[in-house]
C-alpha cells in the first residue's frame, strides 16, 4: 500500500482541463514533426529519410527547413533502412519515416540486420500505427508492431501517449546513441500531458494514485486508461495509472513495485495484446511478483475499416471496456472464480456487428436495386457511344 492520497498525482503536471469534452486534440505524429526540427537545430547529424509520405508522416516539417538534410526514398522502405544505416556508420543520425505497416512493417529484416544487429544509430519512426487509422482498414492498421521490434536486441521501443510527449521522446531519441523505434498515430488524441511533464526514456510515470489495482498503458490510449480509472473511482475502486511510454527498457521496478502494492493489473495498448506492452508486463510480473493481469488491446485479429473512434470500441480498447478488465482483475485477486472468456471482449465483438450491419445498411442505401442496394435503378446512368 502507498502513503498517497487517490487521484490524479498532481506532480504529473497534467493539464488542468484533463476530463474536459473540449481538451485540446492533435495526432502524436505532429509532435515527431515538431520535435525532428528542434532535434536538428541542436545537432547538424540529424537527417530524416522518407518512403514517399512526407506530409502524412510530418517530415515534410523537417524538408521545409533543412531541405538539404532531407532525403526522399520513394517507395523503397528497405534501401531506405540499408541507407540510413550507412548513413549512421558516417556519424549522422538519420531518422526513417514511413507508415508503420510498412516501415518496420515491410523492412523488419533490413531493421534487424542494418540497425539491431550491427546496433546502428538509426531511430525508425512509424507513423499511423494501430487501428484508428480508420477507413485505411487492416493493412495500414499496424498492430503487430510493438512486439516485433521489442524482441530486437538492441532496439528502444517508445510509444508517446500525446502530441507534447511525442515530441519529447522525438528529441530524446536523437540524443540516444543506437537504434530507437518509434511509434506515432495520425488520428488526434487529447493533450493531457504539459512542458513540465516528467519524461525520461525507460522510466514509468504515475499519472495516478490507487491501491485496489494497477493500469498500466502505452501511447494515446493511456487518456482512456485514465477515464476507465475515473469511472471506477465513482464506483469505488481506486486505481494506480502508470505511463510506459517506454516498452523497452523497460522500468521493471515500478512495474514490480505497483504489482506489489495493488496485486492486481491491466495493461491498456492500441496493440495485439499478445507480445507488446501486455506481454512484457506478464514476463516482469511472472518472475518479480505474479498478481493477476488482464491485457486490454487487439484480441488475436486484423483490423478493418471504419471510423477512429468506432473501431477503438469495437475491438474493446475505451475506457468502459478497460473498467470491464479492472472489474475481472480485481475479482480473481480476490480469489474468486471468473468466466473462461473475457467479457470486455466479448462485449466488444456485439459492436463490431452493430458497425458492419451500420456500414451495410448505409451501402444498400446508396446502390440500386440492379447491384442489391435499395435505390431506384433510374440512378443508374446509361452510357451510350455516339
Amino acid at each position: 500500500m502507498s502513503n498517497q492520497k487517490p487521484g490524479i498525482n498532481r506532480e504529473a503536471f497534467l493539464v488542468r482541463d484533463l476530463f474536459d469534452k473540449e481538451i485540446e486534440q492533435k495526432p502524436t505524429r505532429d509532435g515527431f514533426g515538431l520535435g525532428v526540427v528542434d532535434a536538428a537545430k541542436l545537432d547538424e547529424n540529424v537527417v530524416v529519410l522518407c518512403a514517399d509520405l512526407t506530409e502524412s508522416t510530418r517530415a515534410l516539417w523537417f524538408k521545409e527547413k533543412f531541405p538539404n538534410r532531407f532525403v526522399q526514398m520513394g517507395v523503397s522502405e528497405q534501401s531506405m533502412a540499408a541507407i540510413a544505416a550507412g548513413m549512421a556508420m558516417a556519424g549522422k543520425v538519420p531518422f526513417i519515416a514511413s507508415y508503420a505497416a510498412f516501415s518496420p512493417g515491410r523492412n523488419w529484416e533490413q531493421i534487424r540486420t542494418t540497425a539491431s544487429l550491427s546496433d546502428t544509430n538509426m531511430k525508425i519512426v512509424g507513423a499511423h500505427a494501430g487501428v484508428s487509422v480508420g477507413p485505411d482498414g487492416a493493412t495500414h492498421q499496424m498492430t503487430e508492431d510493438i512486439a516485433i521490434m521489442r524482441v530486437l536486441p538492441n532496439m528502444i521501443v517508445v510509444s508517446p501517449c500525446d502530441a507534447v510527449e511525442a515530441k519529447k521522446a522525438t528529441m530524446a531519441g536523437a540524443k540516444v546513441v543506437g537504434p530507437v523505434y518509434l511509434r506515432f498515430a495520425r488520428e488526434k488524441s487529447p493533450v493531457f500531458t504539459t512542458n513540465k511533464t516528467p519524461f525520461k526514456l525507460g522510466r514509468a510515470e504515475t499519472f495516478r494514485f490507487g491501491d485496489d489495482l494497477t493500469i498500466i498503458a502505452t501511447g494515446p490510449l493511456l487518456y482512456e486508461a485514465l477515464l476507465a480509472a475515473e469511472q471506477l473511482s465513482k464506483r469505488g475502486i481506486e486505481a494506480r495509472v502508470l505511463n510506459v511510454h517506454t516498452i523497452k527498457p523497460l522500468d521493471t521496478k515500478a512495474i514490480a513495485l505497483a504489482a506489489k502494492e495493488t496485486g492486481a493489473i491491466v495493461t491498456v495498448e492500441e496493440a495485439q495484446a499478445a507480445g507488446g506492452l501486455g506481454g512484457v508486463v506478464c514476463e516482469t510480473v511472472a518472475s518479480l511478483c505474479p498478481v493477476p493481469v488482464e491485457r486490454v488491446g487487439m484480441p488475436d485479429r486484423f483490423g478493418e475499416s471504419g471510423e477512429p473512434k468506432e473501431l477503438l470500441e469495437a475491438f474493446g480498447m475505451t475506457a468502459p471496456y478497460i473498467a470491464m478488465a479492472a472489474e475481472r482483475v480485481l475479482r480473481r485477486k480476490r480469489g474468486e472464480k471468473v468466466e473462461a472468456t473475457l467479457p470486455f471482449v466479448t462485449a466488444a465483438a456485439e459492436k463490431i456487428v452493430e458497425m458492419r450491419a451500420a456500414v451495410m445498411k448505409e451501402a444498400l442505401g446508396r446502390a440500386p436495386r440492379k447491384w442489391g442496394g435499395n435505390k431506384s435503378d433510374l440512378s443508374l446512368k446509361s452510357r451510350t457511344k455516339k
